[in-house]
């Protein structure tokens, strides 16, 4: 799923932070205390992603971001999206080598953080720069969209709050772990998720689809084949046509289908469901199976453990008998 803002342009606006004069004034002095304690020299690799919670969180996250912006991974182990987002997420804390943390939450163990920053689905990603919490986005997204947010947030970091990044110590490096074996649909499944970062939706479904002709049950492919049909839905959508049709047709039934794929691209995972269930209990016929098989699609995206998928299961069965 990506972002509520599509484009993600502006997503970045710390222009907006309250009294981020004196945020700076705070990030340049705990630098300061740091330097003259000895600290702030070269950090290891391996402290570039870091698991925290409740207790950990002011020292590894609002005292961190003094030093260098912290970006936040709400997750949890069942949902599907979070299993694609928070690799990529691990892979791009290294590869920009200090210019910003990944600080990853498990909700299901950290509520209260969860509530904290009101966080409503996730994957949900959020940063702290110099003890300012900024919403990033919510849900999985393209690489180079992401890459986009993080650049920007980057930037400005620097710009407005003087944070340059930590210096990371290439000599502390673990060893290269062995190289892993390739396996038989590698290659095509790498394809599908480069032409999904390049916003080939269409060249993605073709991928995805040549791997499950040949394997109809691999877990991946079905999850991208999923996300990438409905990011090619949506990707020439009017938003604000489609929910003013949705709104003054609720009758409309492809108006209906189209508002709900937007909800699911937005993060709105049970406005999506609720939505497409409401529709199939009052319609019959052909404009049914219609929402339900789109109903049964969007499952596809978000994965079969995650409770809201199965919450609106149970809800679809009363409506149909």
């Amino acid at each position: 799923m990506q972002p509520r803002n599509m484009s993600m342009s502006g997503v970045v606006d710390l222009a907006a932070v309250k009294a981020a004069g004196e945020a700076k004034a705070k990030a340049e002095q705990a630098r300061a205390e740091a330097a003259r304690q000895g600290g702030g020299g070269a950090v290891p690799p391996a402290s570039l992603v870091i698991d925290t919670d409740e207790a950990g969180f002011e020292r590894d996250v609002l005292q961190r971001s003094t030093e260098v912006p912290v970006v936040i991974d709400f997750w949890a182990e069942w949902c599907e999206p979070c299993k694609q987002l928070s690799p990529l997420l691990d892979r791009l804390a290294h590869e920009y080598n200090g210019r910003f943390v990944l600080a990853k939450i498990d909700v299901d163990a950290n509520q209260m953080l969860m509530q904290q920053f009101g966080v409503q689905g996730i994957p949900a990603v959020f940063a702290v720069v110099a003890g300012q919490a900024l919403p990033l986005f919510q849900g999985a997204a393209p690489e180079a969209q992401i890459r986009q947010t993080l650049d920007q947030l980057v930037q400005v970091a620097e710009e407005r709050f003087g944070l340059t990044g930590l210096t990371v110590d290439a000599d502390g490096a673990a060893p290269e772990a062995a190289e892993p074996v390739a396996g038989p649909h590698d290659g095509l499944l790498g394809a599908a998720m480069d032409a999904l970062d390049a916003g080939d939706f269409d060249g993605a479904v073709r991928a995805y689809g040549n791997v499950l002709a040949d394997d109809p049950g691999n877990t991946e492919a079905k999850l991208g084949l999923a996300q990438a049909e409905l990011l090619g839905r949506v990707a020439g959508m009017d938003a604000g046509a489609v929910r003013k049709a949705a709104a003054d047709g609720p009758a409309d039934v492809p108006a209906q289908i189209a508002a709900a794929d937007l909800d699911l691209v937005g993060g709105h995972v049970e406005d999506a469901f609720g939505r497409l269930v409401e529709t199939v209990r009052r319609t019959a016929g052909a404009d049914r199976d219609a929402a339900r098989v789109r109903l049964l699609e969007l499952f596809e995206v978000v994965g079969p453990d995650d409770p809201r998928v199965t919450a609106a299961r149970q809800a679809l069965a009363r409506v149909l008998f």
